[in-house]
């Protein structure tokens, strides 16, 4: 069994920043890729950013040039730091990893997800 558990998630002022990492647990023989997906209020799950196992990095345009996606491959933990927020970043946030385990298939894990509200 695997387990994302995420952390750093809070009530920050826009402008400021804020790190969010996962931890991903349990039976785990490697992961693929990790990401960070965010559902606003009566609006869709989207993707934030997702990381490969070699670095490989994509991000949505909105947040471009103000998230950075990082990952620690031997601590199976993925990192978003978060800069320049603005209101409209204000989502529970959802960790993703594709995880090869005990069935030997990659399967997706998500996160129980973490709130970021950008208010003054």
């Amino acid at each position: 069994q695997v387990q994302l558990v995420e952390s750093g998630g809070g009530l920050v002022q826009p402008g400021g920043s804020l790190k969010l990492s996962c931890a991903a647990s349990g039976s785990i023989l490697s992961i693929n890729t990790m990401g960070w997906y965010r559902q606003a209020p009566g609006k869709q799950r989207e993707l934030v950013a997702t990381i490969t196992s070699g670095g490989r990095t994509k991000y949505a345009d909105s947040v471009k040039g103000r998230f950075t996606i990082s990952r620690d491959n031997a601590k199976n933990t993925v990192y978003l730091q978060m800069n320049s927020l603005k209101p409209e970043d204000t989502a529970v946030y959802y960790c993703n990893a594709d995880v090869l385990g005990a069935t030997l298939r990659y399967l997706e894990h998500w996160g129980q997800g973490t709130l970021v509200t950008v208010s003054s």
